[in-house]
Order: C-alpha cells, then sequence, then structure tokens
C-alpha cells in the first residue's frame, strides 16, 4: 500500500514538472468594431514573449511555417479582400538560408467582414510558428470565435 502511494506522488510530481516546461511565448487576443451596420472589422492580437518572433503571413516557400489565418464560411458574414498585417521586419535567418519576415513584441491581424445581419460570431482557425535565437517551437493551430455586435 505504501509502495503504491509513494508511486503515485512520484508519477504526480513527474507530470507536474513535465506540464510546467511547455512554452508559450505567445499569447492571443482577439477583438472587433463595426465601422458602419453592414460592416465590422477583426482584429486578431498576438502578444510576443521577449526574445521571440512570429512569422508573417508572406513567407516564401522553403522557410518557416507562416502564419495563416482561415475563416469558417458562414451565411451571417464574409470576409471583404484579405488580412491585413502591419509591415514586418525581414533579416535573413541562417537556418533558412534565405531572408523571412517576422513580428517581435505584439502584432495585430485584421479582417474586414461584410455582416449580413446586424451580428454576428466570426469563426476560424489560425496557424503559426514561433522562434526565438535557439530553437523553433512546432506549429501550433488555434480556433478562435469572435463576437461582432
Amino acid at each position: 500500500m505504501k509502495k503504491t502511494i509513494f508511486l503515485s506522488i512520484i508519477i504526480s510530481m513527474l507530470v507536474m514538472h513535465v506540464h510546467a516546461q511547455i512554452l508559450t511565448p505567445v499569447h492571443w487576443s482577439y477583438g472587433a468594431k463595426k465601422i458602419s451596420k453592414t460592416e465590422a472589422v477583426i482584429f486578431i492580437k498576438a502578444t510576443i514573449d521577449e526574445g521571440w518572433h512570429v512569422y508573417s503571413q508572406f513567407v516564401k516557400d522553403g522557410g518557416p511555417v507562416k502564419t495563416a489565418i482561415t475563416f469558417t464560411s458562414s451565411k451571417d458574414y464574409a470576409t471583404v479582400g484579405s488580412t491585413a498585417e502591419p509591415k514586418p521586419i525581414t533579416k535573413y535567418e541562417k537556418v533558412f538560408s534565405m531572408d523571412v519576415s517576422y513580428f517581435e513584441g505584439s502584432v495585430i491581424f485584421q479582417q474586414k467582414v461584410k455582416l449580413t445581419g446586424g451580428e454576428a460570431i466570426v469563426k476560424g482557425t489560425l496557424e503559426y510558428m514561433t522562434c526565438n535565437n535557439k530553437q523553433c517551437l512546432p506549429p501550433d493551430d488555434i480556433d478562435f470565435s469572435i463576437p461582432v455586435k
């Protein structure tokens, strides 16, 4: 009995230690602003820990995984144009042997939507990859749901 309790405690401590090691250097937040009765702008913000960066939507093939934002089709809204981003930092990265565009600190992606009614819940998925000067984390997919009122 004592052996089982001791083993359970050891396993619990190992699980907590492994969980504490998971890096999450990018924190996402969302918002929307109506600009007319039938249009709104969706804001997708990445707050990036110091020393890390997130890649632009416009990275050439052969480089890191670029940020990709996909909006779910809906009868309540339609996207207008493509998702906008501010001007990224562009530098040569040896690991990819090419110029790569990325963001540090924070970045806000914006997407204009046309509303078919007065309100909508804009849904979608974003894929991104983050790196620092020592490592890259595997790409991550995040679902989002943004109310527009």
